[in-house]
């Protein structure tokens, strides 16, 4: 193994441990104030420190694409609300395994929309990722829990704003395509919380809720789920530019471990046989689908 595939190796671990922490700050932040306002916060310091960096380097692109670019950015923010509901209301390991199934929706919605092959071993990995899904949700043909369902369509809505950057990086700057991302996600909670000011429904609970002003702790929290997200991001950039993706790819999945054991030291329990089991086919299939050639 030579030095470079060495370093993006450190830089994922790195990132993973550093991603379980968001998820534990955005937990921690989720008992004073909706998991909508967490995205919020989440979402305008990424937005603030992109204009920096573009103010310092202006974009170099070609642009032309704006409806897909903001479909990126619309997909991406629904699959980060109904993500962030999940980690306020079910244990961090099982919220962040279910972040961990977009691969394999991507590799179906790349090979549906832009022709992009798939091997065997990676068609066995999209299998085995559902039925490692079937297991975390105990799934028996009638008991989808909503988390359930705000997990799976989160790894949806992830898997193709995903495949919409396989396109979009033909076209624009890298910091444009996570600028959309994060202007919808800082623009769309403001109008959903101005909503729920006179509007509230048990049901999209995940989208509309009131503002709640931050106090005393929550501010440390914020800053918190700010910094670790945000070097989260930049120690996974490093990764992929050090190595091939699928090399990396395989140790994004540290997250789960670092976040069973972040998440028991707030108090969520150990999982059980059958969540662990789930956990370990999807790590098994994103491997596989990670080593997918493209033909």
């Amino acid at each position: 193994m030579d030095d470079d595939i060495k370093l993006a190796i450190k830089y994922m671990i790195f990132a993973s441990f550093l991603f379980a922490f968001t998820g534990a700050f955005a937990k921690l932040l989720s008992e004073h104030m909706s998991s909508l306002e967490v995205v919020f916060f989440r979402n305008i310091t990424g937005v603030l420190i992109i204009l920096i960096s573009i103010y310092k380097s202006p974009l170099n692109q070609i642009g032309g694409k704006p409806i897909l670019l903001f479909f990126r950015g619309l997909i991406g923010f629904l699959a980060l609300l109904m993500y962030f509901y999940d980690i306020a209301h079910i244990s961090l390991a099982e919220a962040q395994t279910f972040s961990k199934t977009a691969p394999i929706f991507t590799a179906i919605f790349a090979y549906i929309f832009i022709k992009e092959k798939l091997s065997f071993r990676a068609w066995l990995g999209v299998f085995v990722g559902f039925i490692g899904i079937l297991f975390i949700t105990k799934f028996t043909g009638t008991n989808l829990s909503k988390t359930d369902w705000l997990g799976i369509l989160s790894g949806v809505g992830a898997g193709l704003a995903y495949t919409s950057i396989r396109e979009l990086k033909k076209f624009y700057d890298a910091r444009a395509i996570v600028l959309s991302f994060m202007s919808v996600g800082t623009i769309g909670p403001i109008l959903l919380m101005i909503i729920g000011e006179f509007y509230t429904t048990t049901t999209f609970d995940f989208m509309i809720a009131k503002f709640i002003m931050p106090y005393g702790v929550m501010w440390f929290y914020i800053a918190g789920l700010g910094i670790t997200a945000t070097l989260s991001q930049i120690y996974m950039t490093k990764a992929y530019m050090s190595a091939k993706g699928g090399i990396v790819g395989t140790f994004s999945y540290t997250n789960i471990i670092f976040s069973i054991i972040v998440g028991m030291m707030l108090g969520d329990s150990f999982p059980d046989i059958l969540v662990i089991f789930g956990i370990i086919l999807i790590i098994f299939s994103g491997v596989l689908v990670a080593s997918n050639k493209k033909g």
